[in-house]
């Protein structure tokens, strides 16, 4: 690798931020109230938790961006003003935006500026004229290598640099969900549910089953062979030294609105991979060593989008693919420092021995591991059943009120209700 490559992680709650943080990531990036392109997310920040952010983000020697780019009508000014100012006051290390009026805006209060993908920019002359406003910009997802290696070399050649005086930066998606629209300007959901994607909205139609019906006869079909609209997640895993090699700056991992453990093991992933690249011991066997581990988090197949300029895959099947899923055993009731020992009152499901597990936490992030031991009234036993109160050892630090989970392989886990 002859450049640094950063590596950068969604978070869309605090688990996922101190995941994020504990698991390799160089940078985070996140949301912050309605004006993100995650605003319904079942995980998201509020402006009140900024402090907090970078607080952390500071403590674990990572960067934190600030996104806000969506489309802002004339009502939402004022308050995209007030976020930037906060973002201001809480030295936040840059903003991704893609609204000119956001750009000016964070622009004229000194912010490092970030253009987001929506602006689509997917030729040097395009880059060239955007550089005026940042340091940074994410490449349309439609690109392939030699086109972003195109780019990185007339970035080079030109000696082209941003309002910072810096070098400017390409930044591309390595891994997560890809829109069938371009670049992620989809208008579906706005026209059938008046919920703008390009307002984080979005109600991912295109992601369902559909019935095409004849008007004349009312003979229908089912679109059954795969889900035309809903393409593979991107996952760069196996050409990750082609990507650096095209002269990318930032590796983007996708999805503030996935669960903690999927951040902690796609950051985990990759931070593998560039470290091997950097000492040269990536190989086509070392990369598969990470595909199981790809493969147990949420995805909808994984496929090299655009990157290699192949056929797209599309997902067969709605929702995820992974391999395992999470089963919410229970709520830690107390952590025995000294020996390394958790107790967990198991409210909601049961666990036995041999069995892996998740522990997810604001402050502890994603604690991944093997139930070796379980014990019941001090004496060792083979399984915990529902509602009792149970003692196991543990690798780190935890904390009261975490959660423990179970990971579960699909097929035990089809009949599950209690899954979180």
């Amino acid at each position: 690798m002859k450049h640094r490559v950063e590596l950068l992680a969604p978070a869309g709650c605090l688990p996922s931020l101190q995941t994020a943080i504990d698991h390799g990531a160089d940078a985070v990036y996140f949301g912050l109230a309605q004006l993100n392109m995650r605003a319904r997310a079942r995980r998201s920040f509020g402006s009140d938790d900024l402090p907090e952010i970078m607080e952390r983000c500071r403590a674990g020697g990572v960067k934190g961006y600030l996104t806000l780019n969506t489309v802002l009508y004339d009502h939402d000014l004022s308050m995209a003003r007030r976020l930037l100012e906060h973002a201001v006051a809480n030295r936040v290390d840059g903003v991704i935006v893609s609204d000119m009026a956001a750009i000016r805006m964070a622009g004229d209060l000194g912010l490092e500026v970030h253009l987001s993908t929506q602006l689509s920019i997917s030729n040097f002359e395009a880059f060239r004229f955007y550089a005026q406003f940042g340091d940074r910009i994410v490449l349309a997802r439609e690109l392939s290598l030699p086109m972003i290696g195109k780019i990185s070399a007339r970035i080079a050649e030109d000696d082209l640099r941003g309002p910072s005086g810096r070098p400017m930066e390409i930044e591309a998606f390595a891994h997560g969900a890809l829109c069938i629209a371009v670049s992620g300007r989809c208008g579906m959901s706005l026209y059938t549910s008046n919920a703008s994607a390009y307002r984080g909205a979005c109600e991912q139609n295109c992601r369902k089953e559909y019935v095409v019906t004849d008007k004349e006869t009312g003979q229908q079909l089912e679109v059954d062979n795969n889900f035309v609209l809903s393409p593979n997640d991107i996952s760069t895993i196996d050409f990750l030294d082609e990507v650096v090699g095209s002269g990318v700056n930032v590796l983007k991992i996708e999805g503030r609105g996935r669960a903690p453990e999927y951040v902690a093991t796609v950051v985990h992933a990759y931070r593998t991979a560039l470290d091997a690249i950097t000492a040269g011991t990536y190989s086509k066997e070392f990369v598969e060593s990470l595909h199981a581990e790809l493969s147990s988090v949420y995805n909808r197949g994984l496929s090299s989008g655009y990157y290699l300029g192949r056929e797209q895959g599309w997902s067969n099947a709605y929702g995820s693919k992974a391999s395992h899923r999470k089963v919410l055993v229970g709520k830690v009731t107390n952590y025995f420092s000294q020996v390394g020992v958790i107790e967990v009152h198991a409210s909601a499901g049961r666990i036995r021995v041999g069995e892996d597990y998740v522990v997810i936490g604001d402050k502890t992030g994603v604690l991944n591991g093997t139930a070796t031991e379980l014990r019941v009234d001090d004496s060792a036993v083979q399984s915990v059943a529902s509602d009792q109160v149970f003692s196991m050892k543990v690798d780190a630090r935890v904390r009261r009120n975490d959660l423990l989970f179970r990971m579960v392989p699909i097929e035990e886990n089809a009949h599950v209700a209690n899954q979180a």
